[in-house]
């Protein structure tokens, strides 16, 4: 079992990560890591912040010259924009963020206590988790991207382009859309939105390519592959509806239009499906084909033109507290949504396969996909 933990403030001494069930004998690329963080920082639309910091990891425990040990794996990203101590109060809670419900939870006076850990800061701690996961499932030719499919309404036409051209398309642009005209409305949308002091949410798919089949469980709810899919992406800050293959589009056809059909492919000697509605799981079990899921990130709460709020203390009607913000993250969301599909496949991994050491799971691999292929 993989599994993780975050710690630290949007604006403390830094965001920690810790990633308990690594296997011994991976070799872990620091400077791969640095890369998925700056990937995280990328988009047109995104704050000041992203000018002032630049993400780079310290792997402080669990590794051995480079190599890991079995132990939990420690992780350090350290923030040059730290000044918590100096920053003011906020006594007016933003409409759509963790401020008043964090406030009402805690019994706090401030909401600096509660947005300083609810910002989005702290998803630079899972992206760094998260390319720990990738690095393993690359050693068994497991891949994995993110592409924005809509933002402000403008969404991207997509279908049919490979997995190594949605890879292309989506890193060459600032907004991570493999679509190149609608990326240019996007942006449009995005300019507009600056100017009125507003914000802009869309959506996300991510792709996760050569997962083998049989990860996952239908025997319990709890091991479903979807399921938890589900739940780690829509723990992403700002995620409020995720989708898995057809999605929601499914809801609304016949049985005949929706399923898969099943086919044999005598020379590769593995079965097939034409066709990914499933989005790569059937019956909480992944089935061999790309895994794919959709995240809907709502617009982000703090705006330029703030809305209507209570100030906590006086208990009159205010404007919103303003804090530093993006106009739009969904590219970056796309990118820690990544995070959450690569631990949890990688969890699941880990279960079928093995999870001591990298020497044994690839025994245990190759075994079935050999039985896989018998």
């Amino acid at each position: 079992m993989l599994r993780y933990m975050t710690a630290g403030e949007s604006h403390g001494k830094g965001i920690m990560a810790i990633l308990d069930g690594v296997p011994a004998g991976l070799a872990l690329d620091e400077q791969f890591v640095n890369k998925e963080l700056a990937r995280r920082m990328v988009g047109y639309g995104r704050g000041g912040r992203m000018n002032i910091e630049k993400d780079e990891v310290d792997i402080i425990a669990g590794c051995l010259k480079g190599v890991t040990i079995g132990s939990p794996v420690g992780m350090m990203i350290r923030n040059k924009d730290y000044n918590i101590d100096k920053l003011p109060e906020v006594k007016c809670p933003r409409p759509g963020h963790a401020d008043l419900a964090g406030l009402q939870k805690y019994g706090m006076k401030d909401a600096r206590g509660v947005l300083e850990r609810a910002s989005a800061r702290e998803t630079a701690a899972r992206v760094a988790a998260g390319a720990v996961a990738k690095l393993m499932l690359g050693e068994f030719g497991v891949r994995i991207l993110s592409h924005v499919t809509m933002i402000g309404g403008v969404s991207a036409q997509t279908e049919g382009l490979s997995f190594d051209k949605l890879w292309e398309l989506s890193e060459a642009s600032d907004l991570r859309c493999a679509d190149r005209e609608a990326a240019k409305r996007m942006r449009g949308e995005i300019d507009k939105a600056a100017e009125a002091g507003d914000t802009l949410g869309g959506s996300f798919e991510v792709v996760a390519d050569n997962v083998p089949p049989g990860l996952g469980s239908y025997a319990q709810w709890d091991r479903r592959m979807d399921g938890a899919l589900a739940r780690a992406v829509m723990s992403v800050p700002a995620v409020k509806a995720v989708s898995i293959g057809g999605g929601v589009e499914c809801a609304g056809r016949k049985g005949s239009e929706t399923h898969d059909v099943i086919t044999y492919d005598t020379r590769e000697k593995a079965f097939a499906r034409p066709s990914n509605n499933a989005g790569g799981t059937e019956g909480g079990v992944t089935n061999g084909m790309p895994v794919v899921v959709r995240g809907f990130m709502k617009p982000i709460a703090t705006l330029g033109t703030p809305l209507k709020s209570v100030d906590i203390g006086t208990k009159r009607e205010s404007a919103a507290a303003r804090e530093r913000a993006d106009v739009t993250a969904v590219p970056a969301c796309g990118v820690v949504a990544e995070t959450a599909v690569a631990i949890e496949i990688a969890s699941a991994f880990l279960e079928k396969f093995g999870s001591d050491s990298m020497a044994d799971i690839r025994r245990g691999y190759k075994a079935y996909m050999e039985r896989l292929r018998g």
